[in-house]
């Protein structure tokens, strides 16, 4: 189970190991940062969501 990089809580995976959430990319990087639903409820846009993993 992959772990929020913000809140650092475990995601829940759906049916076919998907997660509930998102998967957030920084411009220029191909490091993928897993976002868990709460906290992609918080912070409504991209910007915000690259903002706290800083």
């Amino acid at each position: 189970m992959p772990k929020c990089s913000i809140c650092s809580n475990k995601i829940a995976e759906l049916f076919l190991s998907k997660i509930k959430g998102t998967i957030v990319h920084k411009p220029g990087s191909s490091t993928q940062y897993p976002v868990c639903f709460e906290c992609q409820k918080k912070f409504k846009t991209k910007e915000e969501l690259l903002a706290k993993l800083n």
